[in-house]
């Protein structure tokens, strides 16, 4: 099985002056969008917590253990990383999962 990694497994917030800079739907699309098209990204979820819309949760499933890695290299992963940075109330966090179901193809 190819592991899959979760980003935020727990909704974290951004602090209350800035969730609107981080859920911005044009900035969020674009690097979901660039984030997908790399060939180790297999699934990439941007999840907004239904009663705080402050708490993001990232769901990123890998098609291979180096693919995190590669993702943490690429220019648009630099630039969000950097932007968000500030507007985190606390440090990210993430938790690595073993994809069960369905099979990976």
């Amino acid at each position: 099985m190819i592991p899959s990694y979760a980003r935020r497994p727990r909704p974290h917030p951004c602090e209350t002056r800035t969730p609107r800079g981080f859920s911005d739907r044009h900035s969020r699309q674009r690097a979901a969008k660039q984030s997908i098209q790399e060939s180790g990204i297999a699934r990439f979820d941007v999840l907004q917590q239904s009663d705080d819309p402050t708490r993001f949760i990232l769901v990123e499933a890998y098609r291979t253990a180096e693919a995190p890695a590669a993702h943490k290299e690429t220019s648009h992963y630099r630039v969000w990383r950097d932007v968000v940075a500030p507007m985190m109330a606390e440090p990210r966090s993430s938790v690595k999962f073993m994809n069960l179901f369905p099979a990976d193809n």
